[in-house]
């Protein structure tokens, strides 16, 4: 699709919608997978002023009325089915009773729709609406954190926190409008939002899109499109590489900038030789996108080692440090502009301003910044604390781990044991014995080995690629070690 048949399909939905009564500052919901569609439903919305409220596929009735109820959408957009799934009869559940009930209005849609849904293709054509004049500083996003402890938080994002945050990737990472993006995260979710919807407009480049990840396909795309760039969480790294691997040649792609989840150490270096290409750690968060990440031109120990350094004008304190290590707190230009429940906002500022992100960090003499877990992330076994995402890198690193995750499980003399579920990367998966003897050799202190094993065949995972650990705490039962 051209940008120009890109805006002439956005005008179209502007209207379409603007004659449903949607407007400047109305809260529209957009539940879509990786489709061109969703270029053209941003688009409109810009077009008419509203906050684009972007929801991933993967929620359901849970987290979708939790989000209903507080943002009061005035119009909601769905796909028909995707994944073998019925968009339109969840909805049609959810709504109803509902009052003041939300447009909804179907892409793709397969057969008649149920009274008060209403087909994308033919909207009844309304005004045709100029384009709507904003502040910089206006809310134009509510975004929803991915709910990996609790009920999600509604994250409020400006025109210029988020092209600030755009900006500052297209400059560290040189992108240009010759290039072309891969995405394969949800654009639904941060990072596919800004660099799927947001960044390719703003340089006019081609953007291709991935709606259902399989890593060959990914790399019959990446080929056959010549993408240079593109940013994603640790399984599509994964995913690539053993692709590449298999193939037995490097990618068109220059650059993977790989953050939403621990990435670890030993994956970024088999990345960087068997795509050669630049591929480094990046942090951020809903609330502040990118905080810092290996650079180009960054050692590859700044890149797989550490998440890299802060860009740009932003600023960071350690609170509580301890041997070096302590809370993140973060200011910069990028930083979100609170909650929609302002309750949330006390505890997530300090008196001054920066943002507690939760993460304990660290902050070595070159100033690179290295994530060691979350401060809820440290298991207390007899009064010591334990960090998990130490255990998870040593871990990893075992031949017979694919994917691992450590979590506290309840102890009735300790407090909390270590529990490590296991993705075996063979059909035989490792011992309990097998790691602890690995654990050994690396001279790990011995409070920290786990003492149970679950081996699974995936970890529960957000759309973001964070493992949802309160599933895996939920699924023990305190008992013997296994």
């Amino acid at each position: 699709m051209t940008y120009a048949e890109l805006g002439e399909r956005a005008a179209a939905m502007a209207g379409g919608l603007a004659g449903l009564g949607v407007g400047p500052g109305d809260v529209v919901t957009m539940q879509l997978p990786n489709w061109w569609e969703s270029s053209v439903v941003y688009q409109a919305l810009c077009r008419l002023g509203c906050v684009v409220n972007p929801v991933v596929p993967i929620y359901r009735q849970r987290e979708l009325r939790f989000i209903i109820d507080q943002a009061k959408p005035r119009a909601i957009v769905i796909p028909h089915r995707f994944r073998g799934f019925d968009y339109v009869a969840m909805f049609d559940e959810l709504l109803a009773g509902v009052s003041d009930r939300p447009a909804v209005v179907v892409v793709r849609p397969e057969g008649d729709l149920p009274d008060g849904f209403l087909a994308a293709d033919s909207l009844p054509p309304g005004p045709a609406p100029g384009e709507a004049q904003a502040d910089p500083d206006d809310i134009c996003l509510l975004l929803y954190t991915s709910g990996t402890t609790a009920d999600p938080k509604g994250v409020l994002h400006s025109h210029n926190t988020l092209v600030y945050e755009v900006q500052s990737i297209i400059d560290v990472c040189a992108v240009e409008r010759s290039d072309t993006v891969f995405m394969p995260s949800p654009v639904t979710h941060i990072t596919g939002f800004l660099f799927g919807l947001l960044m390719p407009p703003m340089l006019g480049m081609k953007a291709v899109f991935l709606d259902v990840w399989d890593p060959a396909t990914a790399v019959d795309l990446v080929e056959q499109e010549t993408c240079r760039f593109t940013m994603g969480a640790t399984p599509f790294l994964h995913g690539m590489v053993d692709e590449h691997l298999r193939r037995g040649h490097p990618s068109a792609l220059t650059i993977f900038m790989c953050g939403g989840a621990d990435v670890p150490p030993p994956l970024v270096r088999r990345a960087h030789d068997v795509l050669e290409a630049h591929v480094a750690r990046i942090y951020g968060s809903s609330e502040f996108p990118t905080f810092c990440c290996g650079r180009p031109g960054d050692d590859l120990d700044v890149c797989a080692d550490t998440d890299g350094m802060a860009l740009g004008p932003v600023d960071c304190r350690l609170d509580l440090e301890m041997d070096g290590v302590g809370e993140l707190l973060v200011k910069g230009p990028e930083l979100f502009a609170g909650y929609l429940d302002a309750g949330l906002n006390d505890a997530a500022f300090s008196a001054d301003g920066y943002f507690r992100t939760g993460d304990l960090a660290s902050v070595d003499s070159r100033g690179a910044i290295t994530i060691r877990g979350r401060q809820k992330d440290i298991i207390v076994r007899g009064g010591e604390n334990i960090s998990a995402k130490e255990v998870e890198d040593v871990l990893y690193t075992h031949p017979l781990v694919r994917e691992v995750a450590v979590v506290a499980m309840p102890d009735p003399v300790l407090v909390e044991r270590v529990c490590a579920f296991v993705v075996p990367a063979e059909e035989r998966g490792p011992t309990l014995a097998d790691l602890v003897t690995f654990l050994d050799s690396i001279g790990l202190a011995r409070q920290k080995y786990p003492e149970r094993l679950e081996l699974v065949t995936e970890l529960p995972m957000t759309a973001s690629g964070k493992v949802q650990k309160f599933v895996l705490r939920q699924s023990l039962v305190a008992g013997a070690p296994r």
